[in-house]
């Protein structure tokens, strides 16, 4: 693997444990420790954790940071109180997706947020071009582990002051775990409960290995990956970009055109609502066991009509599952359509997002 590649302050841990190693974004990461379905069912029936201190960090400093922030995003950004969370998307002047973040608000009038990996220079330098005000990059200085499952809460209370009960979904407190300040969230990307933990470099590792201890599984990318695609949450690079709007991502929830004046993209947005979207993501089950990949053609009738952008077996489900881009006079929910997969084609149904439903909003 190139020496150039990064590596998170967990790095000598993960190979304590028996990582195996990938690049991913310029990092090299665990894609896998006992096994990709192993931990994904660690996930979905105990609990597991992923290290996630590859992703972008940013807080800013400035007396109207909010107003700044709303040009950016779809999203009402106003209507969070101090303590909340907006899964969002920055966007660009053609209303294409930047990358899809999580902003949080604080006490005191503070704004803070977590990007992708990939993307985190490239939104650093979006946000310095078009904020009003001062962004401090706390990447490097902080670590983040996402805790997540059933028993993520209970788990990770064994070392917290705060009761995290006390937390609801998409909320987030300032508080100390094993007696060091920290920032927690309850969110997540895997359609189970759980937090993610953003602290100092040394607790951060203290913390990883108690979890590890008290018998949290380490988990990797590969079922991260699955996780997420089984609650129907898009990976940024596939199943959106700079070239696709949030409508036609089917996100179209996150864009509250009747509660904000201008912000980046709106026209767009708008005039994509008056003539229709010229594509829209859909989730597809498989028939059989064939498993439609990334960049597999999807047909209609012996025609190309669209393309695979997410896939994998569902070790929760049993099945097949994708995310992909199809005219929207085929993305209704029953419609039956082919995935070409090498020279032969198999049949698919659009059914809805999200295969594996979600936890429960506490």
């Amino acid at each position: 693997m190139p020496n150039s590649l990064k590596h998170t302050p967990l790095y000598d841990l993960h190979l304590t444990m028996g990582a195996r190693l990938v690049e991913f974004g310029g990092w090299e990461m665990p894609v896998q420790y006992q096994g990709i379905v192993a931990e994904h069912q660690a996930v979905r029936s105990h609990v597991g954790m992923f290290d996630v201190s590859h992703m972008g960090k940013f807080s800013f400093q400035g007396s109207d940071i909010l107003t700044s922030l709303q040009k950016l995003v779809p999203s009402n950004l106003a209507r969070l109180r101090p303590g909340e969370a907006q899964y969002t998307m920055l966007l660009n002047h053609e209303g294409g997706i930047i990358d899809d973040v999580i902003f949080y608000f604080h006490e005191g009038n503070r704004w803070s947020v977590i990007v992708n990996a990939a993307t985190t220079s490239k939104d650093k330098t979006w946000l310095e071009a078009n904020i009003d005000g001062q962004l401090i990059d706390s990447s490097e200085q902080k670590l983040l582990i996402a805790v997540q499952g059933k028993e993520a809460i209970a788990a990770l209370q064994q070392f917290a002051s705060a009761n995290l009960d006390e937390m609801k979904r998409f909320c987030h407190i300032e508080t100390k775990i094993l007696g060091k300040s920290c920032f927690v969230a309850r969110t997540g990307y895997t359609g189970e409960d759980g937090c993610e933990v953003m602290v100092d470099i040394e607790p951060g590792r203290e913390l990883w290995q108690n979890l590890s201890d008290a018998g949290v599984v380490p988990c990797g990318l590969g079922c991260r990956d699955t996780l997420r695609l089984e609650a129907g949450m898009h990976l940024y690079g596939q199943d959106m970009d700079d070239a696709t709007t949030p409508l036609e991502a089917d996100l179209g929830w996150l864009v509250h055109l009747k509660e904000k004046e201008d912000f980046m993209g709106r026209s767009q947005l708008e005039a994509q609502k008056t003539a229709g979207l010229p594509r829209r993501l859909v989730a597809l089950e498989m028939e059989g066991r064939n498993i439609a990949r990334h960049d597999y053609p999807i047909l209609h009738e012996a025609e190309t009509v669209g393309i695979v952008t997410s896939g994998t077996m569902s070790p929760t489900l049993g099945k097949a599952i994708a995310l992909g881009y199809v005219p929207p006079h085929l993305a209704s929910i029953g419609q039956s359509l082919l995935v070409k997969i090498r020279d032969r084609v198999f049949p698919a149904q659009v059914v809805k997002r999200p295969f594996y439903k979600p936890i429960a909003s506490v």
